[in-house]
């Protein structure tokens, strides 16, 4: 059996914090808004692989309500959600992750973003898609005030 997943996540920017994408450190660029360490890329990829399985969402698992996952890592929370889809008897066939920001400029990141996800999913890198775009100086996205991911996952059952 297959399954398809699929998740949006933007985070305003926190001038305070550090940015993570796909659990790579972003030197030199503010970091983003949230509970945990705020990875927008790995919370979409978390959130499809979760919808994939009609699980829930981050909220249900993770709750922002309980301090233990305050500034966690999104790596941590990523590690639960493929022990959870490996519970359920699943892997990953492929993930196509687009991430979306007029700051930093991602285009030397994608690859290693990509390396980084499939290392955390146990996957060859050709499984892996990373994508960037920058809205053209359209929305909140456009204007540089925060950064979205949209992520798409197949997950398949194990033989």
């Amino acid at each position: 059996m297959i399954r398809i997943g699929y998740s949006e996540d933007i985070h305003p920017f926190d001038e305070s914090r550090k940015l993570y994408l796909g659990g790579l450190y972003i030197e030199g660029a503010p970091g983003l808004k949230g509970h945990s360490d705020a990875d927008v890329v790995l919370h979409s990829l978390a959130e499809a692989i979760l919808g994939a399985l009609a699980l829930g969402d981050l909220g249900d698992h993770f709750p922002d309500t309980d301090p233990r996952y305050e500034g966690i890592s999104s790596v941590l929370l990523l590690n639960e959600v493929v022990a959870i889809m490996r519970e359920h008897n699943y892997h990953v066939n492929n993930v196509d992750i687009q991430i979306c920001a007029a700051k930093p400029k991602l285009a030397k990141y994608k690859k290693e973003i990509a390396k980084n996800i499939a290392v955390m999913l146990d996957v060859k890198d050709d499984q892996v898609s990373v994508k960037a775009c920058s809205y053209n100086g359209l929305g909140i996205i456009g204007e540089g005030k925060g950064i979205k991911s949209v992520a798409s996952v197949l997950l398949e059952t194990n033989n």
